[in-house]
């Protein structure tokens, strides 16, 4: 009698697999968050991932991988996307970032990816070759991007004569200390969170605006948190 073939793998056993690095990178970035990058070990990733520490190591050759992983998903595909809304918009630097910039960090503020700076922050000084990549995946193409931004607005005589370099400065740090806050003090039972951090975003970039404009933004200041998408 022949031999029936093999039969093929299950859809649900495909999915899952398909679905593991999510679901490490995922883990991954919950425990970085909760315990520190240094404290964590990488079978505590494995367990929470629903794996085994071989399984894991199928996919990140190392600790320092699976961080890289994380910081190259969560923010530095976001300024790639950040990169393609500006290069789309049509209106004024004004609007583009009061609008683009702005819904740009509710998103990563909403999201599991404003942890990244709470670790970036506490630990990276002891991690150089994270610092290294991150400098050269988040930092650099970040600020290349808005301070494009604002070099276009000073030529098109939409800015006043600045200089760039503090201007990103005043626009990124402030939504950074932002997401520290979520995961810190905002995280401590009985300690209240920023009430409206989506209206603060708004407002923060609507008052360097209106300093930084020659004439009045025709946007009038935020007053009302924008309604989630």
């Amino acid at each position: 009698m022949t031999p029936s073939p093999e039969s093929p793998a299950p859809v649900s056993h495909q999915r899952r697999k398909a679905e593991r690095p999510q679901e490490l990178l995922d883990a991954a970035l919950s425990l970085f968050v909760e315990k520190g990058f240094a404290a964590t070990r990488i079978d505590e990733v494995a367990t929470r991932a629903g794996v085994s520490k071989g399984t894991l190591y199928l996919y990140y050759a190392s600790k320092e991988e699976l961080l890289k992983a994380v910081i190259a998903q969560r923010l530095s595909s976001q300024i790639a996307e950040g990169a393609r809304q500006v290069a789309q918009h049509q209106g004024s630097c004004a609007e583009l970032l009061l609008d683009v910039l702005a819904t740009w960090w509710e998103n990563v503020f909403d999201s599991d990816a404003s942890g990244v700076f709470k670790l970036i922050i506490t630990e990276v000084r002891n991690f150089p070759e994270i610092a290294e990549f991150y400098f050269r995946e988040v930092v650099e193409p970040g600020q290349n991007l808005i301070g494009g931004v604002v070099q276009r607005g000073i030529e098109r005589g939409e800015f006043r004569p600045v200089q760039v370099d503090m201007v990103v400065h005043s626009l990124v740090l402030p939504m950074v200390m932002l997401c520290i806050h979520k995961h810190s003090l905002g995280a401590c039972g009985g300690m209240q969170a920023m009430p409206a951090p989506r209206l603060f975003i708004r407002q923060h970039i609507a008052l360097l605006l209106s300093g930084l404009c020659t004439s009045v933004p025709t946007s009038p200041l935020p007053l009302h948190t924008p309604a989630t998408p």
